[in-house]
């Protein structure tokens, strides 16, 4: 029964800072929103047309998808990781809030279908990684952490981290175009 209940207090942290990342883009900074370069039709263009290094775009994304990932586990260490783990979520769900409510903003409907895409087909990955070890520093002493759950999140991140760098521009160029 706790379990379903903790469930429930994930998706509902999710979804409160989804609210508030909703309303910060609404009602806080809704005119820096609509005046920013991004989503605009510039934007737009230049991604289309770019040309990446990926030799030094995979090191990039390694890079940013792996830096949360060494301070939750630093923080698993401490007293504040069942914190942490809430605060984690909480930061996710307004940042998605933030970003589907600009694209809203910026494009309407396609917005959303390009934030959808620009999560796929890595965000799976990262998604049950990320719900691996926020589960262990919500539940820890409970749930272990042990040699198998490593190997398996390090598997979804760095399967995540290449289909980011490799497939998800084809698809994101693919959809740009079709604009």
């Amino acid at each position: 029964m706790k379990m379903r209940e903790s469930k429930k207090s994930f998706v509902l942290f999710y979804m409160a800072g989804f609210l508030i990342g909703i309303l910060y883009a609404n009602i806080i900074s809704g005119d820096y929103i609509l005046n920013a370069g991004i989503l605009d039709d510039f934007f737009l263009e230049n991604y289309i047309k770019a040309d990446v290094d990926m030799s030094g775009y995979l090191c990039y994304v390694a890079y940013i998808r792996l830096l949360p990932v060494l301070v939750l586990a630093a923080l698993a260490r401490a007293k504040i990781r069942k914190g942490a783990a809430l605060g984690c979520i909480v930061w996710t769900g307004f940042s998605c809030g933030l970003i589907l409510a600009a694209a809203v903003m910026k494009m309407g409907v396609k917005g959303i279908l390009l934030c959808l895409l620009s999560m796929l087909p890595q965000g799976i990955f990262y998604v049950t990684a990320y719900i691996m070890l926020l589960w262990h520093l919500y539940f820890y002493p409970k749930v272990k952490w042990n040699a198998s759950k490593t190997l398996c999140f390090g598997i979804f991140m760095i399967v995540g981290i290449v289909l980011e760098c490799y497939v998800n521009p084809v698809i994101m160029k693919l959809f740009l175009q079709a604009l």
